[in-house]
């Protein structure tokens, strides 16, 4: 029996119209993301990978929702984000394997200073 994963954007309630939720970035190589993975932002590149409340990098605060799958194994990729005025569906958030609750309510409390709110 095949399992269907989750659809490009299946997190997402609601957004604002026209390019002010969305932006395209660069997802930094080293990374095989699903939508709706919660990424951080590093501060000496400007690039986005998965959050990390570990890291010192930049990445360890919330700061974009990926829209769609992306592999970045091989190298940088563009991607679509979600960085700004939304409502998401917070069971359908993608973590990295480890991250606890009170580490997610910190980074969803993060997001939510961008406008982008869980619920």
């Amino acid at each position: 029996m095949d399992i269907e994963t989750q659809h490009t954007g299946e997190f997402l309630l609601s957004e604002a119209n026209g390019t002010l939720s969305r932006q395209n970035v660069t997802l930094l190589s080293g990374q095989n993301l699903g939508d709706g993975a919660v990424l951080g932002k590093v501060t000496a590149s400007g690039k986005y990978k998965e959050f990390d409340p570990a890291a010192v990098d930049g990445s360890q605060t919330a700061a974009a929702i990926l829209f769609g799958d992306i592999n970045a194994t091989a190298g940088d990729q563009a991607a679509a984000v979600i960085d700004a005025v939304a409502e998401v569906i917070s069971a359908k958030l993608v973590w990295k394997a480890g991250v606890t609750s009170g580490q997610k309510t910190t980074a969803l409390a993060s997001l939510r200073t961008q406008l982008i709110k869980a619920l």
